[in-house]
């Protein structure tokens, strides 16, 4: 049976889903797993993501699993860079090479046109293999001399986007740290071989990548599940395990799939104020993202805002200048959500200031 739902009943799915309704006790490693990772490419925004998500979020414990080879940064999902565990790294890379192949040749198809794809990516592999981390451009310009028609932009992308399963190393990605990407074969970083692709038929990582993102965003449509992921392909995953999913209709008539026993709170439960990253996938694991944030406001979402959720949706624009966290409300605010702006703000304030800081100025609405 489809049952109805309404868009304000999975608003609120999505914000327990995403850790956003009520703050998890999950161990870092225990959230960046639920997650199905996070987006990335900003360095610094998964501290912000999970800090908004967990109680007593110590920057530190990320950091440490990075360094400690628990997480990895890289090239995944959308063909962004991604934080995820290290298991999915190794479990997911092979499910994604297709894609992420497509996605590079879709920008520099005229430039790689011609070049023996198999051929570079073993060239790549023989470089990296005596384990100096390599830069994108250190890389391209060591293989120049065997393919210099491409140029050492594109020949960089598709070794490091696409055809070689790598990790950027830390310092990039610590909490506080700078530092320019450099790159390692997954394999060598994380010491164990990344997962064989499936036999000609089977996709059991596709099913596991269903199952995941419904757990984490569901209730959905397969529309948003590709969205999130990048990947074709997935309608068979889906309907191998339809089986084990239930389904709701949305106020359009949509078909949405889900996990039996996943969390559908209210639709009237409180949601509390939340400073999102950029880039969050809570908004952009969406193809339709109506539910957390309106239509006037899709294009925040890819362009690098952060945003703040009031009333579980996306309600203001955030930025710090000289340790102050400055809000630029999108509408008009009521007073007792400017107070709980003004109070979640402060404390995001302190996390970024070492706590030399709760500074908060909340601006005139756009």
């Amino acid at each position: 049976m489809t049952v109805p739902t309404t868009i304000r009943a999975l608003n609120r799915a999505t914000l327990a889903r995403q850790l956003l309704l009520d703050r998890s006790d999950l161990p870092v490693l225990d959230a960046v797993a639920h997650l199905g990772g996070l987006q990335a490419q900003e360095p610094q925004e998964p501290f912000i993501g999970l800090w908004s998500r967990l109680r007593a979020f110590d920057p530190a414990s990320l950091s440490e699993s990075l360094s400690g080879r628990r997480v990895a940064r890289t090239h995944l999902m959308r063909r962004t860079v991604h934080l995820v565990t290290a298991d999915d790294a190794l479990a997911w890379r092979a499910r994604h090479g297709a894609m992420l192949t497509q996605k590079v040749l879709g920008v520099y198809r005229r430039e790689l046109d011609g070049v023996d794809l198999d051929a570079l990516a073993d060239a790549g592999r023989q470089a990296l293999a005596d384990g100096e981390p390599r830069t994108m451009g250190e890389l391209a310009r060591e293989l120049a001399d065997r393919w210099p028609e491409p140029g050492p932009r594109p020949l960089g992308e598709v070794l490091i986007a696409a055809l070689l399963p790598v990790v950027q190393l830390p310092p990039r990605g610590l909490w506080r740290a700078t530092g320019g990407a450099r790159y390692a074969l997954m394999s060598q970083w994380l010491g164990r071989e990344i997962d064989p692709p499936a036999p000609e038929g089977a996709d059991p990582v596709g099913a596991a990548l269903v199952r995941r993102y419904l757990a984490a965003f569901g209730p959905a449509a397969t529309a948003d599940l590709r969205a999130w992921c990048g990947l074709a392909g997935l309608p068979a995953a889906v309907a191998a395990i339809r089986d084990e999913l239930v389904s709701v209709r949305d106020e359009r008539g949509r078909e949405l799939l889900d996990l039996p026993d996943a969390p559908r709170p209210d639709a009237d439960a409180a949601a509390p104020v939340r400073f999102l990253p950029a880039f969050d996938n809570a908004i952009l694991g969406y193809h339709d993202r109506s539910r957390i944030i309106d239509d006037d406001h899709r294009g925040l979402s890819v362009a690098g805002e952060r945003v703040v959720l009031v009333d579980g949706r996306v309600g203001a624009t955030w930025t710090v200048e000289d340790s102050t966290v400055v809000v630029a409300p999108l509408r008009r605010l009521a007073k007792s959500d400017r107070e709980a702006v003004a109070e979640e703000g402060g404390a995001l304030a302190a996390l970024l200031s070492d706590h030399d800081s709760r500074r908060v100025r909340i601006t005139a609405a756009r």
